[in-house]
């Protein structure tokens, strides 16, 4: 946040391009910006803004200089202002500077930012694709104590490489680079940039990601190495629970396409782009697998093979595989990176050369390993696993996926060992053949994942609530890394739609997952047939089908999310036939407005416990639930006629419903939780059967012994219809039980994220079945949502769109004594907490400038209601005071305040 000189002032800050900070080789042609609004004054809000944009820094200053003016705009619009500018250059960088006036008129602060174009238009590209040259393959001749049980199946990374002259240092220069595989680039000996497992993954049918990348300070005068190491990835790896490989669907070998772009200070220009003068060889990398793991033999090592020099022994010429560059885009969100360096938490010593590392967290990512003074050629295996079964690795659960790494070193002194073009779902390592002793600090875990930005923490009293919300945010960590993956462990690791969507809201409070799921959704509606139907996955990887309800329904549901947490209405935009296409399916193959006809592989309430829900009532209340949407995102974009059919559709759809699944006590067919909660949620109950279902709901609850019955789709409504509905005391009995099933439950025997079933591990049973038994799988951690807003009580109104009418409805209740959450939000930074002190409960909050609020502030006395021990009727910011059912509705401009009032009596049913 920019510190302003007047902590009083109106200062924007956090300018964003694209909803990204600073974005290096951007795509969009029409770039829409951000800001975010700081003041310490209540009731600050903006009421005009002026954008100037040069292409140099200082020109901003300068009128004359100017490649736009906006002039100063009346408005108190901060987010996603359109480019109004002239049209843009490729590789061009743009800086520019948004000012503000208050809402008094007074000038108020300034906020700076850059924008870098990348190649925006096809012909910029001029590289062809290159690749090992499968044709003629000359034999390579392994040591003979080489690994015997390398897999045939896996073939080398290609290593490349290309000399060029630069006739002086540049005074700038970028890397244009992407792969069909996975690929680290490097230039004179060292490696550009952060990014891991670059270009991700995306429907490669469709288009490949590029990156970019600020090489000058890289690049020198005279001879020059532009290299990089290219392994199968997604492209040509092993992808899902396919036996086969994903050579199967996308490409037989990986290939590298890239050019380096070299402005002198003369103005003239040099490109240098992969072609027929680049020549490849294989290294020290014998294999390397997403799933499988990475090999490597140091012996094989080929010192300066990427420096200034003549090619090594071995390099050959490159084969051309393609002078086609293909659909290619900018990589448009934050990439894959290394976020985090975990020490080892315990060593065990298990037998000569073997230890066990614990590392005290289920996490995502890498080992890296420190390997001191060993003799050449000793094999070092690293296997991987989420838990120990007696002490040792629990490997059953990874099905076909090895996660096995392996080293053999070069007897060079001190080696480290970190594989880089694979990932394993892991808290255990074990390090077997070890030569010597292995000393905690020479092993430590890399943590990967996509590096969207954190913005949002909880915490409550509740060590056991605190250690849940860790659990959660962790399973976001471990699951957002290139797709929202359903588990990294095992061999499948797929963008399952239906854990998308109904994790997207938690995923939304701890981090800015924008621009992330926006490029997701592209894959999304890739993936839809002709007939309007999504698939269950996303990209389509070995589930070409239709998608199941609550599966497809994502392609609608996230749209409309991006909608309204962020602004994003050219996320609305460019989905809306996509969506209306998906009910449109529906509805021609169930006239009678139950859905029951093209389901695809139905999953209902995926692993609930011992109910089954109906299958047709969990997708005829999807059906309505969708096209409801579908309907409300027609108004947001001013389609009024199809505004009318789908309000028209969703009432029959609710009339259908409602004649054929709720009975006359307001019973649901089925009478499992989940089915009560459908409706509920989705406000299918006429309004006189409401209490009854409600009443129907807690029953079940009670009979037994508060245990939900919910798998992956009932969860995520279960805390926040009970809420919603007056039943706050059974929210909480939940979040507190530690039986099974429960979140307690998995806490209480370890776990350090989410479990993907309620039954992983039980007393009574030990291990559930090994085919699908995953210990980090974010659905389950859906209850987020709930704990940021009824807990802790950040929210927004049902009109409110970006946070822009805040809703805060702090809820005491259960064991807790105090609870409070922060989120960096698309309009600035909101705070949200309570304590409960001697009868007194204390509600602090923060409401950024251009926001405003409703606080429910729960009290038996309205009366009570003070601000700083007077009245809080009155006071700076409290625009009014008015009774409501939580005790009193206090409307509040912006900025921060503290309100107390007597406390509520809370008599929760919390199991002891």
């Amino acid at each position: 946040m920019t510190d302003a000189v007047d902590p009083q002032l109106l200062t924007p800050y956090a300018p964003q391009t694209e909803q990204r900070t600073e974005p290096l080789g951007m795509g969009e042609r029409h770039p829409r910006l951000s800001w975010k609004l700081h003041s310490r004054r209540r009731a600050a809000a903006q009421s005009a803004y002026r954008i100037t944009v040069a292409r140099r820094s200082a020109d901003l200053n300068t009128p004359g200089r100017l490649l736009w003016d906006s002039g100063r705009r009346a408005s108190s619009d901060t987010l996603l202002i359109g480019w109004d500018g002239p049209a843009l250059t490729s590789a061009t960088r743009y800086h520019w500077r948004v000012e503000v006036w208050d809402e008094t008129g007074a000038r108020g602060g300034i906020a700076q930012s850059w924008f870098e174009t990348g190649l925006l238009h096809r012909d910029d590209w001029t590289a062809q694709w290159v690749g090992r040259d499968m044709v003629n393959l000359p034999h390579y001749d392994p040591p003979e104590d080489d690994d015997p049980e390398a897999s045939a199946l896996q073939s080398p990374p290609v290593q490349l490489r290309r000399t060029f002259q630069a006739p002086s240092r540049p005074v700038r220069a970028r890397l244009y680079a992407t792969a069909r595989g996975v690929y680290e680039p490097r230039l004179n000996g060292s490696r550009i940039g952060d990014t891991e497992l670059a270009p991700g993954w995306t429907e490669y049918h469709r288009r490949l990601q590029y990156q970019t990348y600020d090489v000058t300070g890289l690049v020198t005068e005279g001879p020059n190495v532009l290299a990089a190491i290219v392994a199968d990835g997604w492209w040509s790896g092993y992808i899902g629970f396919d036996p086969r490989r994903a050579a199967q669907h996308y490409g037989d070998r990986p290939a590298f396409l890239a050019q380096l772009v070299l402005d002198y200070a003369d103005g003239s220009r040099q490109v240098v782009a992969t072609g027929p003068e680049w020549t490849e060889a294989p290294g020290a990398i014998r294999s390397a697998d997403l799933l499988m793991g990475q090999t490597v033999d140091a012996r094989r090592h080929t010192p300066g093979w990427d420096a200034p020099g003549p090619d090594p022994a071995g390099f050959r010429p490159a084969d051309v595989l393609d002078t086609d560059p293909g659909t290619l885009v900018a990589e448009p969100d934050h990439p894959i990176r290394v976020t985090r360096h975990l020490p080892a938490a315990a060593v065990h010593h298990r037998g000569p050369g073997r230890y066990i590392v614990d590392f005290g967290q289920n996490l995502v990512g890498r080992v890296q390993l420190t390997i001191r003074n060993a003799e050449r050629g000793q094999r070092i295996v690293l296997r991987h696993a989420e838990v120990l079964d007696d002490g040792e690795l629990y490997l059953d659960n990874l099905r076909r996926a090895q996660a096995t790494d392996i080293y053999t070193t070069g007897g060079t002194g001190t080696e480290i060992f970190e594989p880089q073009f694979t990932f394993h779902g892991f808290r255990y390592a074990e390090i077997d053949h070890y030569p010597g002793e292995l000393a905690a600090d020479d092993v430590s875990a890399r943590v990967l994942h996509n590096d969207t930005p954190w913005t949002g923490t909880f915490e409550c009293s509740d060590p056991t609530v605190n250690q849940l919300q860790s659990n959660i945010a962790w399973g976001q960590r471990g699951n957002f890394l290139a797709v929202p993956t359903d588990c990294p462990q095992r061999d499948e690791r797929l963008g399952w739609l239906a854990d998308a969507q109904i994790f997207a809201p938690t995923a939304s409070r701890n981090a800015d997952v924008s621009v992330f799921f926006a490029r997701w959704m592209r894959d999304v509606l890739d993936g839809q047939d002709d007939d309007g139907a999504f698939r269950d996955v996303a990209p389509v990887m070995t589930l070409d089908r239709e998608a199941a309800p609550a599966w497809g329904d994502a392609g609608v549901i996230i749209p409309w999310h991006l909608w309204r947490t962020y602004g994003d209405l050219r996320a609305l935009e460019s989905s809306f036939d996509a969506m209306a296409a998906w009910v449109e399916h529906i509805r021609r193959h169930n006239p009678d407005l139950r859905w029951r006809h093209r389901t695809g592989n139905s999953y209902g309430d995926w692993l609930q416990v011992g109910v089954t829900t109906p299958r047709d009532v969990l997708a005829t209340a999807y059906f309505a639930h969708s096209t409801r949407i579908v309907a409300d995102a027609a108004e947001v974009l001013g389609r009024a006629p199809e505004t009318a059919h789908y309000r028209k559709l969703h009432a029959d759809i609710r009339t259908s419903f409602t004649e054929s699944y709720i009975h006359d006590d307001g019973s649901i067919e089925g009478g499992t939780q989940t089915g009560y909660l459908l409706a509920l949620a989705f406000r299918l109950l006429p309004g006189s059967l409401v209490e009854a279902a409600v009443a129907h709901l807690a029953a079940d609850l009670d009979k037994r012994n508060t245990s939900l019955t919910t798998g992956f789709v009932g969860t995520a409504l279960l805390c926040p219809v009970l809420t919603d509905h007056g039943r706050a005391d059974l929210a909480y009995a939940l979040l507190h039980q530690d039986e099974y099933p429960s979140w307690g439950h998995s806490i209480r025997h370890g776990a350090t994220t989410i479990w993907e079933r309620w039954d992983g591990w039980t007393d009574h049973s030990g291990f559930q079945s090994a085919a699908m038994n995953s210990f980090n799988h974010y659905s389950l951690g859906s209850i987020g949502d709930w704990l940021f807003g009824r807990v802790a009580g950040i929210d927004q109104t049902p009109s409110s769109v970006a946070y822009s009418e805040l809703l805060l409805r702090p809820q005491p209740g259960g064991r807790l004594t105090w609870a409070r959450a922060e989120q960096d939000t698309a309009r600035g930074h909101v705070t949200c907490g309570w304590n409960l002190t001697d009868g007194l409960l204390t509600v602090t909050c923060t409401v950024p400038p251009g926001a405003t609020a409703t606080l429910h502030m729960p009290t038996p006395d309205p009366g009570s209601v003070r601000e700083g021990g007077a009245p809080a009727s009155g006071r700076p910011g409290v625009l009014a005071i008015e009774p409501h059912p939580a005790g009193a509705a206090l409307r509040l401009a912006s900025g921060h305040y503290v309100i107390s009032a007597v406390a509520p009596e809370l008599t929760s049913p919390v199991p002891s």
